[in-house]
């Protein structure tokens, strides 16, 4: 009998390969931006929404479960307005660099007309 081949569980060098896509086109770059901090804020916002689901639980009468609700919708509404703006932000950065790199300068530097 042969024996199995072992499967190998190395992890592939994500980080080299986030520099190196970066490197190569600036949009790339924005995606990973975007990608990243998309995932950040899905996660932290399923954090909230599990903690507000034990908190609504341990309430002891309708009125705290308003009080509950309405501070939970006030905060979500505000996390989701300030992650609206951190978008934009990325997405602002990253145009700007990519218009940047596009242009090309018609404008002449004076140190080179000789006199």
């Amino acid at each position: 009998m042969t024996k199995s081949a072992k499967k190998t569980t190395a992890k592939p060098d994500t980080e080299a390969l986030t520099s190196a896509m970066a490197a190569g086109n600036p949009a790339a770059r924005m995606w990973l931006d975007i990608m990243a901090e998309s995932t950040r804020f899905a996660s932290e916002r399923l954090q909230n929404d599990l903690e507000t689901q034990r908190a609504m639980l341990r309430c002891q009468s309708p009125a705290d479960l308003v009080q509950l609700q309405s501070e939970f919708f006030r905060r979500a509404v505000e996390q989701y307005t300030s992650e609206a703006q951190r978008m934009f932000d990325i997405m602002t950065e990253a145009t700007g660099d990519t218009v940047k790199d596009a242009k090309t300068s018609t404008k002449r530097d004076f140190d080179d007309v000789p006199v």
